[in-house]
C-alpha cells in the first residue's frame, strides 16, 4: 500500500519533534531522498505523490534510530563535505561545515604548487582527502591513533580516488621526513565538558577524537612543539580550533617560535582556524 508523501513527513516530522530531534522536517527529506530519492522540489512538483510501503518502512525504521540520537550521517552511512562524498560510522567524527574553513585556508597556501602535506589525527581522512582532490600536486600524508578510524579514511580515499598515504601513528611516532604544510583539527574539548554536549556527539561520536584533555590545549601544545622537527624551513602549521582559544593557541605557537600568526573566523565570526610559520 502506497502513503501520501505529505502525510507520511507530518506524522514523522511529529515523532522527531517529540523526541527533541532538532531539524526534525530537514531530516526526515534527507531520508526520503536518500532512501527513496524522492526530493523537495519533486514533491512541491506534484503534490499527491505517495511513498512505497518498502520505502515507508525502511524510512520509518532510520526514524527510530534518530529518535535515539544517533546522527542521521550514521544512519545513511555518509556524508558530503566541500562536495565530495565521506564515508562515516560511530569510529570518526562527522566532518562538519566550520573544517571547510581550515581546509579552504590550507587549499589557498598550497594551490598549484608540489608541496608536502601532513594531516594529523585524520579522522574520516576529509582534511586530507579534500587537500589532495583540490591541489593537484600536493603529496599528502595522514595519521591517525586509531585503526578504525584509519580502515574509514581508507575507505574514502578509493571512494573519492584520491592518492593520500595513511599511517597509523600516535601523533609522530610512525611520521617520517619533512613537510612543507601541517594541518591538524586535533581533539579539542576540554574532559569536563563532554557530557554538556548533544548526546548525537557525547554518545556516538569517539571519545578519543573529542577529548583535549583538562585544559583542551593537550594536543596543541604537542603538536606545536613536536612539529618544529618535521616542518621545512618557512614551513606552516595549521590548526582549527574552539571559538574561545585563540589566544592560548596563539600564546602556544609564539613559545615554540612560530610567527606571522594568523586567526580566522567562521561564518558566524568565532575564531575557528589559526596558522602560523615556522620560525
Amino acid at each position: 500500500m502506497e502513503i501520501l508523501v505529505k502525510d507520511f513527513v507530518k506524522e514523522n516530522t511529529d515523532k522527531l519533534d517529540a523526541a527533541g530531534i532538532s531539524d526534525a522536517s530537514v531530516d526526515i527529506w534527507l531520508l526520503l531522498e536518500h532512501f527513496a530519492s524522492i526530493d523537495k522540489s519533486d514533491y512541491f512538483a506534484n503534490q499527491d505523490m505517495k511513498i512505497s510501503k518498502v520505502h515507508a518502512e525502511q524510512i520509518e525504521e532510520a526514524v527510530e534510530k534518530r529518535i535515539k540520537h544517533i546522527p542521521l550521517q550514521h544512519i545513511i552511512g555518509q556524508t558530503e563535505f566541500m562536495g565530495l562524498t565521506f564515508k562515516v560510522n560511530e569510529n570518526v567524527l562527522v566532518p562538519r561545515f566550520d573544517t571547510e574553513i581550515l581546509v579552504d585556508e590550507v587549499v589557498k597556501y598550497v594551490g598549484d604548487d608540489f608541496l608536502k602535506v601532513l594531516d594529523m589525527c585524520t579522522g574520516s581522512g576529509c582534511i586530507a582527502i579534500t587537500i589532495s582532490d583540490m591541489c593537484d600536486n600536493a603529496t599528502v600524508v595522514a595519521s591517525d591513533i586509531s585503526k578504525e578510524a584509519l580502515e574509514v579514511a581508507k575507505e574514502n580515499n578509493t571512494l573519492n580516488q584520491t592518492e593520500v598515504t595513511f599511517i597509523e601513528s600516535d601523533l609522530f611516532e610512525n611520521v617520517e621526513g619533512k613537510f612543507d604544510v601541517i594541518v591538524s583539527n586535533p581533539p579539542y574539548i576540554r574532559t569536563k565538558d563532554i557530557e554538556s554536549l548533544e548526546d548525537e556527539v557525547k554518545i556516538h561520536d569517539p571519545h578519543l577524537a573529542l577529548d583535549g584533555g583538562e585544559s583542551g590545549l593537550e594536543f596543541y601544545q604537542a603538536i606545536t612543539k613536536q612539529a618544529k622537527d618535521y616542518l621545512n624551513t618557512n614551513g606552516m602549521i595549521f590548526f582549527e580550533i574552539g571559538f574561545d582559544q585563540a589566544e592560548e593557541v596563539s600564546n602556544i605557537l609564539e613559545e615554540n617560535g612560530y610567527q606571522d600568526i594568523v586567526v580566522k573566523k567562521d561564518l558566524a565570526m568565532n575564531d575557528r582556524v589559526i596558522y602560523a610559520k615556522k620560525g
